[in-house]
């Protein structure tokens, strides 16, 4: 069966070779022929778009494999929506989607309905998790928590008077080690006399 891989992870200090290693051997062991692994680094599952998973169902529409495998749903999508709109669109193309840690190949009644069940388990998680983020920052604004980056002390007539020497505003931003945002906004602000 020709087959291809899909993995990812979200951030660019991470590594797919875990996945990678676990779902060459799954190939190996099955006899299956593996004719390109898409791995997306530093991409949210939460995008639908992301440039491997867009080349690879690029390939699926043109029939360039039998199946797709991945290591777990949640490399794939991270929505019930996105996981079952690509499985009907591999349906009508013929082609099976495999999830090597929950051991479920779509190829059957049982896994279609398995896979739409742990898709929506997965989705329920991501919801909660993110109401628990949101409900932590809500708690902590309202005990006064300041979030959110430290505002840079910056000598305001310093800036004015390395601008007014003729300094570009990135000059300053970096002379002074702070942001060209933060420049600017100085120069807006009124001067002190």
């Amino acid at each position: 069966m020709r087959t291809v891989i899909y993995a990812r992870v979200s951030t660019k200090d991470q590594s797919c070779d875990l996945q990678l290693r676990d779902l060459r051997a799954y190939c190996a062991a099955r006899g299956f022929a593996l004719l390109r692994e898409y791995v997306d680094v530093g991409e949210s599952g939460a995008k639908d778009s992301r440039p491997q998973l867009n080349e690879l169902m690029s390939a699926a529409r043109k029939r360039l494999f039998d199946a797709v495998l991945v290591w777990r749903f949640d490399r794939f999508a991270r929505s019930t929506k996105h996981l079952l709109l690509a499985l009907e669109e591999f349906r009508s193309l013929g082609i099976q989607f495999s999830s090597y840690q929950e051991n479920i190949d779509t190829s059957s009644p049982l896994g279609q309905a398995l896979f739409t069940i742990v898709s929506a388990v997965a989705q329920l998680e991501r919801d909660m998790i993110r109401e628990r983020v949101s409900a932590g920052i809500r708690n902590a604004r309202a005990c006064g928590k300041q979030l959110g980056r430290p505002r840079g002390i910056v000598d305001h007539d310093e800036v004015h008077r390395l601008r007014a020497g003729g300094a570009s505003l990135r000059q300053i931003a970096e002379k002074l080690g702070v942001g060209y945002g933060t420049v600017r906004a100085r120069l807006l602000t009124p001067q002190k006399i």
